[in-house]
């Protein structure tokens, strides 16, 4: 596939409901053909290396990304402490509302078919947010993931699914099986060999940025989501 040109990249400040204002960093290439929003693991932020360089290739592929701390700067100065926020899903799930809705009332990113990237407990969260908004999020993607963590919310996900695990992650590899047999949106498992959760491997990042922007580019193509909404 061909490369897109540069994406403009600024940070933004994200209304997400109940007077909440989150920190965000949003890219745009020239006529984007979709949006992904992500949502970082346990403990991790907007800067992640990883979801940064997945984000970098998604904007390759002519998708726009935004790339959002979930928590206020206090409210990850008390997760650093007590380590419960990261793994409240129904909190990050709001907050990831938010951000989609946000998205929705933008210039720049209104109209354009919206996908979800989770990463870790984010998967979790984006899969509950999905949940919530059907009409919205377009395909999801989860990266090493807890989708198992959406509970009741898998089996009223719309949107395709794709979960990446790598090979060494048998415990998460078992859980995101778990998931799919509650869900009942198209979902697919893909096992990369070899790697372990963080996908340190050489290679296997790679792979991950891949699978996912052919994903996203697939399913978020403007008139492939209007046909599943007619």
């Amino acid at each position: 596939m061909a490369e897109i040109g540069r994406s403009d990249e600024r940070q933004v400040r994200v209304a997400a409901g109940n007077g909440i204002t989150l920190e965000g960093t949003l890219a745009l290439p020239p006529e984007a053909r979709g949006m992904v929003l992500f949502a970082h693991g346990s403990g991790s932020s907007r800067h992640s290396p990883r979801n940064r360089f997945v984000a970098e290739q998604l904007q390759g592929g002519g998708l726009g990304t935004l790339l959002v701390d979930l928590l206020t700067p206090e409210e990850e100065a008390i997760d650093a402490r007590t380590r419960q926020l990261r793994f409240d899903i129904g909190l990050l799930a709001e907050r990831l509302v938010g951000a989609i809705d946000w998205l929705a009332q933008q210039s720049a990113s209104r109209g354009l078919p919206v996908g979800l990237f989770g990463a870790s407990t984010g998967a979790g969260a984006a899969l509950v947010a999905a949940a919530a908004r059907p009409d919205a999020v377009e395909a999801v993607v989860s990266r090493g993931g807890r989708p198992d963590l959406a509970g009741d919310a898998l089996p009223l996900v719309r949107a395709p699914t794709l979960l990446i695990v790598g090979g060494r992650d048998e415990q998460v590899i078992e859980l995101n099986r778990q998931a799919m047999a509650r869900m009942r949106a198209p979902v697919k498992l893909e096992i990369i060999p070899g790697a372990a959760h963080l996908f340190e491997e050489p290679g296997a990042l790679e792979q991950v940025a891949r699978l996912a922007r052919d994903w996203f580019v697939r399913y978020l193509a403007p008139a492939r989501a209007a046909a599943r909404k007619a």
